[in-house]
C-alpha cells in the first residue's frame, strides 16, 4: 500500500466522524426529542433517524471500504465477499425498519405518507439498494455465475454503490432539515435555537464521513491486491530465497511483461479477483 500513514489518518478521521455522528443522533432524540419507543408516537419515529445514521450510512460506509483495510488482506477473497454482503444486508435491514417506523408514526398521527421529496427519494434509494444487494449476491456469491458477467457488471456495481451511498447522505440531510422546520415552533428553526445548531452540526459530520469514505474508496493506490499477488507475496515472505525473488516481485508490481508476470495475468484473467 502506498502512503499507509495517510491511509490510517483518513480512515481514523472517517471512523471518528461516523462514530460522533451516531452519538449526535442519539443525543438529538434522547435529549431534544421524546426518546425511543415503539408505540406509534414521536418516540417511534425517532428510530427513523437513528437507524438511518447508524445502519444505512455508517454500516454502508464500512461495507464500501472493508476491502481496503490492509489487516483484512490475509482473509480470502470469498470471506471478504461474505463480510461485504453481510454489512450491506445489515444496512438494508436497518433502513427497512427505519421506513416502517416513519410509516407507523404517520399512520397513527393521520399524516399523509410519501408527500415530500425526502420520502420520494428515500424510498427510491432503499429499493435500489435492495436491488443492488440482490444483484451483487447473485453475481459474486453464486459460483455458477459466468466470469464474463462478473467482469461486465463490476463497473456498474461499483458506480451504483458509490452513487447510492452519496444519495443516502443527501436524503438524510433533507430529512433532518425537514424535521427541524416542521418540529421547531417556539423558537423556530430560522431563529437558530440550540437544537437547530446541534442538528446542523450532525449534518456536517455526515457530509464529512461520506467525503472521507468516498476518498478512501476511490484511491487506486489503496486498492486490495489481487489474490495471486497476495499469495505470491506471502509465499515469498516465508521463503529463504527472498533476495532471489525480490527483483521478480518488483517487475510484477511494475507490470512488466516477464514470463512469471504473464502467467500471473493469464491466471487472473480466469477469475474475477482482479475485477473486484
Amino acid at each position: 500500500m502506498e502512503d499507509p500513514k495517510k491511509f490510517l489518518f483518513v480512515l481514523s478521521a472517517a471512523g471518528a466522524a461516523g462514530f460522533v455522528s451516531i452519538i449526535f443522533v442519539l443525543r438529538w432524540v434522547l435529549h431534544f426529542k421524546e426518546g425511543l419507543a415503539w408505540d406509534g408516537g414521536l418516540a417511534e419515529f425517532n428510530w427513523h433517524p437513528v437507524l438511518t445514521v447508524t445502519g444505512f450510512i455508517f454500516l454502508q460506509g464500512i461495507a464500501i471500504i472493508v476491502y481496503r483495510l490492509p489487516w483484512t488482506w490475509q482473509c480470502s477473497k470469498l470471506m471478504m465477499k461474505f463480510i461485504h454482503a453481510g454489512l450491506n444486508l445489515a444496512a438494508f435491514i436497518f433502513a427497512a425498519i427505519a421506513i416502517v417506523a416513519a410509516f407507523d408514526f404517520h399512520n397513527a398521527a393521520k399524516i399523509p405518507n410519501m408527500y415530500s421529496l425526502h420520502s420520494w427519494l428515500g424510498l427510491t434509494v432503499v429499493i435500489l439498494y435492495g436491488l443492488q444487494l440482490v444483484l451483487g449476491i447473485g453475481m459474486y456469491l453464486i459460483p455458477i455465475t459466468p466470469v464474463s458477467w462478473r467482469r461486465a457488471f463490476m463497473p456498474i456495481h461499483v458506480y451504483s454503490g458509490l452513487l447510492l451511498f452519496g444519495s443516502v447522505i443527501a436524503v438524510a440531510l433533507m430529512g433532518i432539515t425537514e424535521k427541524l422546520i416542521f418540529g421547531l415552533s417556539n423558537p423556530k428553526y430560522k431563529d437558530s435555537p440550540p437544537e437547530a445548531i446541534f442538528v446542523n452540526v450532525l449534518g456536517v459530520l455526515l457530509v464529512l464521513f461520506g467525503a472521507l469514505i468516498l476518498w478512501i474508496a476511490t484511491r487506486t493506490s489503496w486498492k486490495r491486491p489481487s489474490e495471486q499477488t497476495l499469495h505470491t507475496l506471502h509465499s515469498n515472505g516465508e521463503s529463504e530465497a527472498n533476495t532471489k525473488v525480490g527483483p521478480a516481485l518488483s517487475e510484477l508490481a511494475d507490470g512488466t511483461d516477464t514470463e512469471s508476470g504473464g502467467d500471473v495475468r493469464r491466471r487472473n484473467n480466469k477469475s474475477d479477483n482482479q475485477a473486484d
